[in-house]
């Protein structure tokens, strides 16, 4: 059991390496979480600091996800600290991609105030749920450029995992059945603030990113 806490731990703290901030530190002097939509993750960061800095925060943020998940839920140290409490990896690479995630929101190292997780999410879904990621942005990019809203197109991809889990494993009755309902809640309750800008139609709208409606005019 202390083996799989410290474990969970360490996906916290790998998650919680705030990369917008730094990156905005580092980029422009300035705290992020000061402009644009107040959010210290890669749309914002897109916003503020422009796509290379954006495409930084990015990468990284995908990074933490998928190492908590794919190494750091995989380490032992020798069995000094025990065993695990259960042999099911996929569960234990959930637990420690999702304190990755909850870190990337509530980061140890800026007073709780992070991003809403989504790209360190898209990390350990590369490595839980290969097979629908690709689904997923396909999902996200076509709401994009239809519509301009990032938050639409996340929300609605990651609502539709719970779907994609059903067709391909035949059930929800399993660790990954379970974490893809847990992950819907998740991100609803992270992007709560956007639903309601949605649905009183003040979100913001990257007006670049609508394909169509550029090439009507």
């Amino acid at each position: 059991m202390i083996l799989l806490l410290i474990l969970i731990l360490l996906g916290y703290l790998a998650g919680s390496v705030p990369t917008s901030i730094i990156v905005g530190q580092i980029t422009r002097g300035i705290d992020i979480r000061d402009y644009g939509s107040g959010n210290a993750g890669g749309t914002n960061a897109f916003r503020v600091l422009g796509w290379k800095a954006a495409l930084v925060v990015v990468v990284v943020d995908i990074f933490k996800g998928w190492l908590a998940a794919a190494v750091i839920s995989r380490a032992t140290f020798g069995a000094v600290l025990g065993q695990l409490p259960t042999s099911d990896t996929h569960l234990v690479a959930i637990l420690c991609g999702a304190a990755a995630v909850l870190g990337h929101s509530f980061t140890i190292f800026a007073g709780f105030r992070g991003g809403k997780g989504i790209g360190t999410l898209a990390g350990m879904l590369l490595h839980l749920f290969p097979w629908a990621v690709l689904f997923g942005l396909a999902v996200w990019g076509l709401l994009l450029i239809t519509t301009g809203y990032v938050s639409l197109g996340s929300i609605t991809a990651v609502t539709l995992f719970p779907l994609i889990t059903f067709l391909r494993e035949g059930t929800l009755n399993s660790s990954l059945g379970y974490f893809s309902l847990v992950m819907v809640v998740f991100v609803w309750f992270t992007h709560r603030s956007n639903v309601t800008r949605l649905l009183a139609g003040t979100e913001n709208r990257f007006e670049k990113a609508l394909v169509f409606r550029r090439n009507k005019t």
